[in-house]
């Protein structure tokens, strides 16, 4: 039995997907039901709850062998830290209980060298409790996703500019969640591997800012620059976007983490490169999002 966590997010959803594909029993753990497509709840097996209620956890965990585990965002927590934790703990809980075998984590690229990276930090602190547990464990290290930038199709749309407090030069890997998705399927459908190891998730190239704005440029076929603001009124407008003041200094604190390499420190090789490029992303996803 696999367990799908956050089946409607934009990662689980997508592996949810592909481990259906291959026909093997599935279940998820699904805050509300209604929000899975009727072919997707025609074929699982759903638990209704939350992630964080030790009682969900441990009914969804029983006779699973492999788990996919993605702690889901919360952009008016109050704490980065504790809202991870609330989450990870029944899971660890849960893990123990019901003797899964194997985990599936979605992490960040950055462990060991992060330091005062916001979310970033709080995830470490995630695979390091599950580590705890002796489970067989695969942390997915991944920069920031592409997806990231559907955030800002408004101003795309309207203005021609995106935004962030990262320099403009900065070049970092980055990658797509269809990409992420589709390890952790491979992983999940393997009975095979053990161990605790992370698993690096490079995309195919290193872009900065500048970059990506010349590629939608061309893409979008419209004028996209970049323009760079200041730490304060990233964190500004991100609280009167509806975040709360931690969820909002996480985000600037990651940005920070990037300027200063967080994402550069790990060597790119073949097995950490993953598919699908930026291009290829704004033609498929970022350019009907902006037109629609």
């Amino acid at each position: 039995m696999l367990v799908i966590t956050t089946p409607t997010g934009q990662i689980g959803s997508q592996v949810l997907d592909l481990v259906l594909d291959a026909d093997r029993p599935v279940r998820v753990i699904a805050r509300d039901p209604s929000r899975l497509p009727a072919r997707v709840r025609e074929r699982v097996e759903v638990v209704q709850g939350a992630a964080d209620d030790t009682g969900v956890v441990t009914k969804a965990f029983e006779g699973a062998d492999r788990v996919l585990w993605v702690a889901p965002p919360n952009p008016r927590a109050e704490s980065l830290h504790g809202h991870v934790m609330d989450f990870t703990r029944p899971v660890c809980d849960a893990i123990e209980a019901q003797g899964v075998q194997r985990v599936v984590g979605v992490s960040s690229l950055g462990r060991g060298t992060a330091r005062n990276a916001g979310q970033i930090s709080a995830v470490f602190a995630m695979d390091a409790l599950i580590e705890s547990t002796g489970v067989h464990y695969r942390s997915l290290c991944a920069p920031g996703f592409m997806e990231n930038m559907l955030r800002q199709v408004e101003p795309l749309r309207s203005e021609g500019v995106f935004f962030s407090s990262v320099s403009g030069d900065r070049k970092v890997p980055t990658c797509a969640t269809r990409d992420i998705a589709a390890v952790a399927a491979g992983l999940l459908l393997d009975a095979s591997w053990e161990g605790q190891e992370d698993v690096p998730l490079l995309g195919p190239e290193d872009l900065s800012h500048d970059d990506m704005a010349q590629i939608m440029t061309e893409v979008l076929e419209r004028p996209v620059r970049y323009q760079q603001i200041s730490g304060e009124a990233h964190r500004a407008a991100l609280v009167r976007h509806g975040m709360s003041e931690a969820w909002a200094r996480g985000i600037v604190a990651m940005a920070d983490a990037a300027d200063r390499g967080l994402y550069n420190a790990q060597p790119r090789t073949p097995q950490a490169t993953t598919p699908t490029g930026f291009r290829q992303w704004c033609r498929e996803v970022l350019k009907p999002a902006v037109g629609a």
